[in-house]
């Protein structure tokens, strides 16, 4: 199986640290800071899991998601909610509930991310891959 990842977090500490974490269990692992980033990665081709902060600025998670729908670039992509502030519960979440796989409140509870990620129902294909 090919495992890919994207992490998306405007935290720096963030972003090393959970590079290292994916990294460790033999994740290629891509990440970017903003979700303009983020969506030009989906553009080139990006197809894995998406962990995404909701509060970053100019283009928060709440946005990304949407973006990424509209762009029809969900294909193939899996995407986790990981935050500091909200619940599952949240009204941004609305409508786009169907398009995430898991709600992850920081601090992060390492094991059950993995554990998350790894059992995530999405089926990268490396053919597909470009």
């Amino acid at each position: 199986m090919y495992k890919k990842i994207m992490i998306v977090d405007d935290e720096p500490d963030i972003l090393t640290s959970l590079k290292t974490v994916f990294q460790n269990q033999d994740y290629d692992v891509v990440t970017v800071d903003n979700g303009l980033d983020c969506i030009t990665e989906l553009e080139r081709g990006f197809k894995g899991v998406i962990l995404m902060d909701i509060m970053m600025p100019g283009m928060d998670g709440w946005q990304t998601i949407k973006e990424i729908v509209n762009k029809g670039l969900i294909k193939n992509v899996a995407i986790g909610i990981i935050t500091g502030k909200g619940t599952k519960n949240h009204t941004n979440m609305q409508g786009l509930s169907c398009y995430i796989y898991d709600y992850f409140s920081k601090p992060l509870n390492i094991r059950d991310l993995i554990r998350s990620v790894e059992n995530c129902d999405i089926f990268i294909n490396e053919n597909d891959i470009q």
